[in-house]
């Protein structure tokens, strides 16, 4: 079985590569990347490699067959789409055209190419905000959160995989809808992307933060990379009951409380969310961080999903607790931990 993962370099596609690796049924990967990782070593050693930026205009029509994507997708019997920009966030246009214009260019390549799966990482932020804390199913809209530029693109990339299956009803299209997605070897990305250098780590190691300020009302689900990487695999090894989309989370939804448990000894103080929108967009505009504050605006308003139908359908259950897999990820950045690729190096 040959399976292509677009994208295969950062924290998802990691884990990914670490789960087709275990497959027997799985006997050719090849991987997509941006930047290529270091081939070497552990996960990527186990895949071939494509460096190709997808967020690249598509060739023109008389130059179709010089496509590389078209090569790497031949015989394909499924393709993973994760590639996927948060940073630079100050520059839309060019996320947009790795995030969305890069996933029709690869839902196009799919479809030129004959593959009869793709499997595309999308996500709880294309929901559109909830006002409950019941659990939603799949079946809620897909409209986002539009003061969160993540959410937008999100939202937008459901609609190019709408077109496709529009357009080709024999590809197999399925939408992985995960929570945030935690592992300890993304703890150098995510502290670089979401953090920046100016706060310090030391603290989360030594767990001395005297009180963790955090918005009231706050409840969030995550979900471990290993996990994760375990719901795309069933789902690339039974294309036929993995039509369509699947929230992908932990069994228990963290609150407050619960974070502030995980960095330091529970003692937290709850701020409106809206004086600390303002203060994170005042420390975003001067650079002092590089979170902006469409990332709080999601939190806040994504709903809690339900993930009842990829236990049903595909089989999957979740090995880790939420809280576990949030221990990992502050334990990886608090020692800047990583792996040997542009994205995840610790070096960075």
């Amino acid at each position: 079985m040959k399976v292509v993962v677009v994208g295969g370099s950062g924290n998802v596609g990691s884990a990914v590569l670490r789960a087709l690796a275990g497959e027997s049924a799985v006997d050719d990967v090849i991987g997509v990347a941006r930047r290529r990782p270091d081939p070497g070593t552990a996960p990527f050693d186990s895949a071939r490699w494509l460096e190709h930026d997808v967020g690249l205009p598509a060739p023109a029509p008389q130059d179709q067959r010089a496509d590389p994507l078209l090569a790497a997708f031949d015989g394909a019997d499924a393709v993973v789409h994760l590639a996927w920009q948060i940073q630079p966030n100050r520059d839309r246009n060019r996320l947009r055209r790795t995030n969305v214009d890069g996933t029709a260019r690869v839902a196009a390549a799919v479809a030129r190419a004959g593959v009869p799966h793709l499997v595309v990482a999308s996500s709880v932020g294309a929901y559109s905000p909830a006002p409950d804390d019941r659990p939603h199913a799949e079946d809620w809209p897909t409209g986002g959160v539009p003061t969160s530029h993540y959410s937008v693109d999100k939202a937008a990339q459901e609609r190019v995989l709408d077109d496709l299956e529009a357009r080709h009803p024999d590809v197999v299209v399925t939408r992985v809808r995960p929570s945030l997605v935690f592992q300890p070897d993304a703890g150098a990305e995510v502290g670089r992307y979401l953090l920046g250098p100016l706060v310090p780590r030391a603290p989360l190691a030594a767990r001395v933060l005297p009180v963790v300020p955090l918005p009231a009302g706050l409840r969030f689900q995550v979900v471990h990379a290993d996990d994760l990487a375990r719901a795309y695999l069933h789902a690339v090894l039974r294309p036929a009951a993995a039509r369509g989309a699947f929230n992908v989370a932990a069994d228990d939804v963290l609150t407050a409380p619960d974070v502030a448990g995980v960095l330091d000894h529970g003692r937290w103080l709850a701020l409106p969310p809206g004086a600390l929108r303002r203060a994170l967009a005042l420390a975003w505009w001067a650079r002092a961080v590089p979170t902006d504050p469409g990332w709080l605006d999601m939190a806040m308003q994504a709903p809690v999903m339900d993930t009842s139908r990829v236990r049903a359908e595909l089989g999957w259950a979740p090995r880790h607790g939420a809280r576990d897999a949030l221990e990992s990820l502050v334990r990886g950045i608090a020692r800047r931990e990583g792996l040997a690729s542009p994205p995840l190096h610790p070096g960075r």
